[in-house]
C-alpha cells in the first residue's frame, strides 16, 4: 500500500512536471485578470481619462464631431476592459481545472503537454483581445472597429479554447468512465 501511494505521488509530480507551461499560461492569465481588477479600483479614473483622451484626439476625423458616438464608444470601451477582467478570472480558472484533471488521466504525454498549452494559450489571447479591443476603439471610433481589426487574435484563441475544453470534457469522461467500465 505504501509503495502504490509513493508511486501515484510520482505520477502525479510526473504529470503536472508535464504540463507545467500550460499550468503557468493558465495562472498568468488569472493573474492578468487579478491585475486588471487591481488596476480599475486604484486607476479608474485615470484609465477612463485615457480612452477619453484617446477618443478626442480622433475626435473630428474619425468621429466628425458626433459627442455622442464618441461618448458611447468610451463607454463601450470601458465595458471592454471589464470583459478582459472576467474573461481572464473565468478562463484561467477554467484551464487550470482541466489541465490539473488532464495531467492525471492516461494519454500521450507530448499531446496533453501541447494540449494544456493550447488551452491556457487560448485563455491568455482571449483576455488580452478584449482589453486591447477596448484600448484601440476610441481611437478607430468604435468597438466594432476594434474587435475586426484584432479578429486575427481573437479567432484562433477562441477556437484554441474551445476546442481544448471540448476535447479535455470528452477525454475525461472517456477516461473516467471507459476506465471503470473496463474494471467491471
Amino acid at each position: 500500500m505504501v509503495e502504490r501511494s509513493v508511486s501515484a505521488a510520482g505520477d502525479l509530480k510526473s504529470g503536472l512536471a508535464n504540463v507545467r507551461w500550460g499550468i503557468l499560461l493558465a495562472l498568468l492569465t488569472i493573474v492578468f485578470g487579478q491585475a486588471l481588477g487591481v488596476a480599475f479600483g486604484v486607476f479608474e479614473a485615470a484609465l477612463k481619462a485615457y480612452l477619453k483622451a484617446e477618443g478626442e484626439r480622433a475626435f473630428e476625423a474619425v468621429y466628425a464631431g458626433n459627442r455622442a458616438q464618441l461618448d458611447a464608444t468610451v463607454a463601450k470601451s470601458w465595458t471592454y476592459f471589464k470583459r478582459a477582467h472576467l474573461h481572464a478570472g473565468g478562463m484561467g480558472t477554467t484551464a487550470l481545472a482541466l489541465i490539473l484533471l488532464v495531467a492525471v488521466l492516461p494519454g500521450q504525454r507530448k499531446f496533453r503537454r501541447e494540449s494544456a498549452v493550447a488551452l491556457s494559450a487560448g485563455a491568455l489571447a482571449y483576455a488580452v483581445f478584449w482589453a486591447w479591443a477596448g484600448m484601440r476603439a476610441p481611437g478607430l471610433g468604435s468597438t466594432a472597429a476594434a474587435k475586426e481589426s484584432l479578429a486575427w487574435l481573437a479567432v484562433p484563441a477562441v477556437g484554441f479554447f474551445v476546442g481544448t475544453t471540448l476535447l479535455f470534457s470528452v477525454w475525461s469522461v472517456g477516461s473516467l468512465f471507459l476506465h471503470s467500465l473496463r474494471e467491471k
